[in-house]
């Protein structure tokens, strides 16, 4: 097991900024976008619209975290 530390913090701060530095909402919904697609073509019967897949799972987060399930 990693013992946390200031100096693994850092290097973690650090490669987040590396990596997601100019990561915008638009840009992660197209990084998305494009990683359903390539799962629908590895998977056919994995659906079409990932956010009608993606609602049961939302509802039940919704109700954990002590909102309605319903948005």
């Amino acid at each position: 097991m990693i013992v946390p530390c200031e100096r693994l913090a850092a290097f973690e701060r650090s490669y987040l900024q590396d990596v997601l530095g100019d990561m915008t909402y638009a840009r992660a919904l197209g990084l998305f976008t494009a990683l359903w697609i390539e799962a629908q073509h590895l998977n056919p019967d994995i659906g079409t619209d990932w956010q009608d897949d993606l609602e049961p799972t939302l509802a039940i987060a919704r109700a954990l975290n002590g909102l309605s399930p319903v948005p």
